[in-house]
């Protein structure tokens, strides 16, 4: 079979166009609500039930919702709900876990430390990049705003 530069338009205006754009935003605002109702529901438990301190109760919340998302990766479920939840379980802290486990998994096969060790940022460096970079640039004009006060 060619591929011509017909072929190749007709191909991208099929499946360049944003089908059911609301539907995926109302998906989308709906698990990434879910998310965050969940860990409110956890750190409630700790805080309430358990009686760990405010501080130690987010940290544990957050630390439950990640490990949930490494081992949904893991067992290949998160994929599939990320299919239907699209960005709702990809912005939280729940893609943040999935992106570093998909990662480690891709490269086991290259052992411990090149492998899994090498390969579990990839994917997110440009992450923490753009953090470190842009907490520096807001923490300076910050500091430009307080001194010319």
């Amino acid at each position: 079979m060619v591929i011509n530069d017909e072929k190749i338009k007709q191909i991208i205006k099929e499946n360049g166009k944003e089908k059911h754009k609301i539907k995926k935003v109302l998906l989308s605002f709906l698990f990434g609500g879910i998310i965050g109702l969940f860990g409110e529901a956890i750190y409630v438990l700790f805080s309430q039930v358990f009686f760990v301190n405010h501080e130690d109760a987010i940290i544990y919340s957050d630390s439950v919702i990640i490990v949930i998302s490494f081992l949904l990766t893991g067992f290949g479920v998160f994929d599939k709900v990320a299919q239907v939840a699209h960005s709702g379980v990809l912005i939280p802290i729940s893609g943040f876990a999935n992106s570093i486990t998909s990662s480690a998994i891709e490269g086991k096969t290259e052992g411990l430390v090149f492998g899994i060790g090498g390969k579990m940022f990839s994917l997110i460096g440009c992450v923490f990049t753009y953090g470190i970079v842009s907490s520096i640039v807001l923490g300076f004009i910050y500091y430009l705003m307080q001194v010319l006060k």
